[in-house]
């Protein structure tokens, strides 16, 4: 197969199968009957694909429940860990890489799911037609996440909201990341 040819899949299979189902309409049952069950067996290959390869789409809540196993597996060292804390402080007085750290949290998450080809990730009905649903999940489930365990597990001090934000931040990034993770290595 020459390498500028289109890699075909299963569903580039059923396709012409199904299309030959209904060219031969009028022919023998013997025919049909062949045609009908390499139909079967390309879906059941179809069902038995690996957990790479896959093309995820959508957003739904067997995603967002991969997300959270994720942003929780990767966020407990983070909470636990005072280097998080001291990172956190070092942002509240320099606002600038604040800004600079979400900005890293979130082109990460991007380019996993989008550039990284780990999984063949499509956008699927965006927001506004525009933002896709996916990163914005990850990245809610992994923010409330953060904000949840920093707070609950007494890490953060909300008597200083903006070093309690930044020492959120910090956690947060290594959440999304995790989420990410979470939600696209089992390939739903």
């Amino acid at each position: 197969m020459p390498e500028a040819e289109e890699q075909t899949n299963v569903d580039d299979l059923l396709d012409e199968l199904e299309a030959l189902e209904l060219e031969l309409a009028d022919e023998d049952h013997e025919t049909q009957s062949r045609v009908r069950e390499s139909i079967r067996m390309a879906r059941r290959i179809d069902e038995d694909t690996p957990v790479f390869g896959r093309v995820i789409t959508g957003f739904d809540r067997h995603d967002a429940a991969e997300a959270l196993v994720g942003s929780v597996v990767f966020g407990i060292p983070m909470v636990i860990e005072g280097g998080t804390l001291e990172a956190g402080v070092y942002l509240a007085t320099h606002p600038i890489y604040f800004v600079a750290t979400l900005l890293f949290g979130v082109s990460i998450v991007t380019g996993l799911l989008y550039v990284a080809e780990i999984q063949d990730v499509r956008v699927v009905d965006p927001i506004l037609g525009i933002v896709p649903r996916r990163p914005v999940g990850l990245l809610t489930i992994a923010a409330l996440t953060a904000l949840f365990m920093m707070t609950a597990w007494g890490r953060v001090d909300w008597t200083e909201p903006w070093v309690a934000i930044c020492q959120t931040a910090v956690c947060f990034v290594g959440m999304a990341i995790g989420g990410a993770l979470g939600d696209i290595l089992p390939g739903s």
